[in-house]
């Protein structure tokens, strides 16, 4: 999708606009953790341990949508001919590098909304009705299955609020379930799921496994590939650092041909600029997922957000979390009123720890009025630290939790 479109001249823009793509640029030499913390002006304001909802500002985050305003200005409309194109397609190379697979299986979507969308409309559903699901996934992966007719939606328990056994998908799985979907992460309480396995067990049955890794990629090393999933969505909100408006969809290669989206856009069309309106052709890859046109500044801030990712590297994003974790769970235990929620190690989370509270609401405004930003989910203050955070940063909420308890 590169180059200019046929019968379109295509303007040179000027060379300082435009970076390499992120595939054919290495990455630069990791940092000290606190020169990454320098790079995040937010916490020269405020304690920031939120971005299991939204990754905190990067300076290069900044630095690529200012790149993108400038093209927009100097170019207008011919920047689309060139650099748009091409950052677009060094996007799905990125993010296809973090999770191992090739940028052919990469998909674009404005949220994890659309990417579900894309993937629920491919089946008839007639033969196999069923999809199964959890009650503590985001609400989002339910709605889209609860909303369209002649599916059966079935839910696998939670015994604790905090992850489900693999075990009890096996007791639902069988010859009428078209989809598993599952959480990678679990949003509430931040215990991995065993993807592999549930994988296997899904696949012994005939049926195909979507994974919502929102919570996961960025922070917990995945690979498409060892975990076997078919379908995978994540997005640049949380953990990729990329800010809103960006979602991927991953697709295994092996199914793009069987399978033919019925929620499509122009950008889905494999000759997208014939401008054929009465024939629709679906790309040979991935794209057929896509919709319309995507958001270009999002697109620059997503790349931008995963330099970070590359560049830290997945294995060492991972020590971090646990190294901070321990260090977080450890200050929470001080406080004697608090119980963080865990059902075995620190190991078993990514970079969430929830506390139950009586009031979560004016637990966060009271953390607030002290500087110390985390959100809240039903019953719990959720806190989610990541490579930017410090032991400063854990003393600092641990005593505004104590003031606000007091």
């Amino acid at each position: 999708m590169s180059g200019a479109p046929e019968g379109l001249s295509r303007t040179s823009p000027d060379e300082d606009l435009r970076p390499a793509p992120a595939d054919l640029r290495p990455p630069g030499p990791a940092l000290s953790w606190a020169a990454y913390r320098a790079e995040f002006p937010i916490f020269e304001r405020v304690t920031y341990l939120n971005t299991c909802s939204l990754g905190a500002l990067g300076a290069r985050v900044r630095a690529a949508v200012g790149r993108f305003l400038d093209l927009w200005d100097a170019w207008g409309a011919s920047a689309w001919y060139g650099p748009w194109w091409e950052e677009l397609d060094a996007l799905r190379g990125s993010f296809a590098a973090v999770i191992g697979a090739d940028r052919s299986e990469v998909a674009l979507a404005p949220s994890i909304t659309g990417a579900l969308t894309a993937v629920a409309g491919c089946f008839d559903y007639a033969a196999r009705p069923r999809v199964i699901v959890s009650d503590i996934d985001f609400p989002t992966v339910p709605y889209q299955w609860l909303a369209r007719r002649g599916i059966e939606v079935v839910y696998a328990p939670s015994p604790d609020g905090l992850g489900v056994p693999v075990e009890t998908f096996e007791r639902l799985i069988d010859e009428r379930t078209q989809l598993v979907v599952a959480s990678h992460v679990y949003f509430q309480s931040g215990e991995i799921q065993d993807v592999t396995a549930l994988a296997r067990l899904t696949h012994a049955r005939g049926a195909l496994l979507l994974v919502d890794a929102y919570q996961s990629v960025g922070q917990v090393p995945v690979d498409v590939r060892t975990l076997g999933v078919d379908f995978l969505v994540a997005g640049g909100l949380k953990w990729l650092l990329g800010g809103p408006g960006i979602a991927y969809l991953y697709v295994r290669r092996e199914l793009h041909a069987a399978l033919a989206p019925s929620a499509v856009g122009w950008f889905a069309h494999g000759r997208q600029f014939a401008f054929d309106t009465r024939h629709f052709e679906y790309a040979d890859d991935a794209r057929r997922f896509q919709g319309g046109t995507p958001s270009v500044a999002a697109i620059y801030a997503a790349r931008a957000g995963l330099e970070y990712v590359h560049e830290i590297g997945p294995a060492r994003l991972r020590a971090r979390q646990i190294e901070l974790l321990t260090d977080l769970a450890a200050g929470l235990a001080e406080i004697r009123a608090l119980r963080p929620r865990m059902r075995g190690r620190v190991q078993d989370l990514a970079g969430i720890l929830t506390v139950p509270v009586a009031d979560p609401a004016a637990a966060v405004a009271g953390l607030r009025e002290h500087g110390v930003i985390v959100d809240a989910r039903p019953g719990v203050i959720r806190l989610s630290p990541y490579f930017y955070n410090t032991a400063e940063d854990f003393e600092r909420t641990v005593a505004a939790l104590r003031r606000h308890l007091a």
